[in-house]
C-alpha cells in the first residue's frame, strides 16, 4: 500500500516569504509504538494531533516532507463557512436536512477554529472578515434570492445587496451579491506550526522525512512499515496526506484540481473598503483577501486536471489572467504579482470531504477531498476523527462517511 507522489505546487507562496516559528522534528532511527499515529505534517495533521494530544493520546506525526511544506503554504486561507456548492444546490444532491447539516457543521467549524486558536495563543494573523458571494454565471441575481432564501431558513444570517449597494459601499460594479458574517482571513504556515508545536508542547513527535509504504490494520494494533523498513506500532493510525492520496482510501466522487493564486505589492490606500472576503458565484470562481501588511491574494482559473507539469507551464498566462479580472472588478488596484504560484487540490462532486473511519480497515481513519474550504474541513476533521477515537462519537459522522 502505497501514497501518491504528486508535487503538490510551485513558484512562490506568500507564505514562504514570511517569517514563521520553527518546528522541532526528528528522523525515525528505530521501530515506534504510540496510540495514533498520523500521516501527514500539513494543517489537518495538525489539528487533529493538538486535539488528540489533549485528549491524552501519545500522538507520533510522519511526513515524507518536512513538516508544512505540501499543500498548506498553498492555501490563500479564506476560512469560510459558506461551501463551494450554493445550499439550494447541495439539497438537491443529499436533500435539504443533510445539506443544511453540512452548512452548519462548516459555520461551526469556523467558529470552533477562531476559538480554538485564540484559547491556545496561537499568532498566526487570523482576523475576523464578512464575506461577498457575487453574482456570476453559476448564481445570477435570481439565483442569489433563492440561495438567500434557503440560508435565511437554515438560519445564517445573511444579507442581499443590489447593483446600487455594491457599487455605494464597495465600488463593485455587478448585479447582486450575498453578504455574510464572521468568517476569518490567516496565516495558514503559521497557523499550522502553531497547532503542531501546541501538540509537541504535549508530547507529540514529528518524524521526517519518513514514507509510510505499507500499512496493515491487526487484531491489537495498526503496523504501518516505512520504506526504510522502520516499523510504527499504534492503536489508531489517521490518513492525512491531502492530496496525496493513498491507495487503501476510498477514492469515488473525488478528484484532483489545478489552481493559481498570487499576491499583489502592499497598497493599503487601493484596498476595497472593510476589506472583506470576496468570492464569486461562477465556475471557475474568482476569490481574494487582503493581507496585514495591505496585499492582495487572488485566485482562482481552476482547470480540472491533475498534470503537474501542464498545471505549472501555465502559471504565467493564468497570473496574467487573474490580473486582468482583478483590474476589471477594481480599476484603481495595482494589478501586479510580487508571488504567484499554482497547485493541486482535492475537489467532490458536492464540495463536501470524506472524513472517518475507512472502510474495511479497523482503526484507521481519513481525510479526504477538502475542495475550497480546506482549513475550515480540516476542523471538521479534527472534531470528527477526535471524537471517533474517543468513542464519544460525532453527530455528523453519516454525513462524511467513506461511501
Amino acid at each position: 500500500m502505497t501514497t501518491q507522489h504528486r508535487n503538490l505546487r510551485t513558484g512562490q507562496p506568500i507564505w514562504l516569504g514570511k517569517a514563521a516559528t520553527g518546528i522541532k522534528f526528528d528522523a525515525l532511527m528505530d521501530d515506534i509504538s504510540v496510540d495514533v499515529a498520523i500521516l501527514g505534517a500539513g494543517i489537518s495533521g495538525a489539528l487533529v494531533a493538538e486535539g488528540l494530544t489533549e485528549a491524552g493520546y501519545s500522538v507520533a506525526i510522519f511526513d515524507r516532507r518536512k513538516p508544512v511544506m505540501g499543500s498548506t503554504p498553498a492555501s490563500t486561507a479564506l476560512l469560510q463557512f459558506e461551501i463551494d456548492m450554493p445550499l439550494h444546490h447541495l439539497a438537491k444532491h443529499i436533500g435539504l436536512n443533510n445539506a443544511e447539516r453540512a452548512w452548519r457543521r462548516s459555520k461551526l467549524a469556523v467558529d470552533a477554529l477562531r476559538e480554538r486558536t485564540k484559547d491556545l495563543g496561537i499568532s498566526c494573523e487570523m482576523k475576523d472578515r464578512d464575506s461577498l458571494y457575487i453574482a456570476g454565471d453559476v448564481l445570477d441575481e435570481k439565483g442569489l434570492q433563492k440561495e438567500l432564501l434557503a440560508r435565511q431558513r437554515a438560519g445564517f444570517e445573511t444579507r442581499f445587496l443590489s447593483n446600487d449597494d455594491l457599487q455605494s459601499r464597495f465600488g463593485i460594479d455587478r448585479t447582486a451579491a450575498l453578504m455574510s458574517f464572521n468568517n476569518i482571513e490567516a496565516n495558514p504556515r503559521k497557523l499550522a506550526l502553531g497547532y503542531l508545536n501546541k501538540a509537541i508542547d504535549r508530547g507529540a513527535r514529528i518524524y521526517a522525512p519518513v514514507e509510510v509504504t505499507f500499512v496493515e490494520p491487526r487484531s491489537r494494533d495498526v503496523l504501518a512499515i516505512t520504506k526504510d523498513g522502520r516499523k510504527i506500532r499504534s492503536k489508531y493510525l489517521v490518513s492525512a496526506t491531502g492530496y496525496e492520496l493513498p491507495d487503501y482510501v476510498p477514492k469515488k466522487g473525488h478528484k484532483i484540481i489545478s489552481t493559481w493564486a498570487l499576491a499583489t505589492a502592499p497598497q493599503r490606500d487601493k484596498l476595497w473598503p472593510e476589506r472583506c472576503l470576496i468570492w464569486e458565484a461562477s465556475d471557475p470562481y474568482l476569490y481574494m483577501r487582503t493581507t496585514q501588511d495591505g496585499r492582495i491574494i487572488v485566485g482562482g482559473e481552476d482547470e480540472e486536471f491533475e498534470n503537474e507539469e501542464k498545471r505549472d507551464a501555465k502559471l504565467k498566462s493564468k497570473t496574467n489572467s487573474i490580473l486582468k479580472k482583478l483590474k476589471r472588478m477594481f480599476p484603481k488596484i495595482t494589478a501586479e504579482a510580487d508571488y504567484a504560484w499554482a497547485g493541486s487540490f482535492g475537489s467532490s462532486s458536492t464540495g463536501l470531504p470524506s472524513i472517518g473511519a475507512i472502510p474495511g480497515m479497523d482503526r484507521c481513519y481519513a481525510i479526504l477531498g477538502y475542495g475550497g474550504n480546506g482549513i475550515t474541513f480540516s476542523m471538521v476533521a479534527s472534531q470528527l476523527v477526535r471524537g471517533l477515537i474517543t468513542g464519544t462519537g460525532d453527530p455528523d459522522e453519516d454525513l462524511f462517511a467513506f461511501k
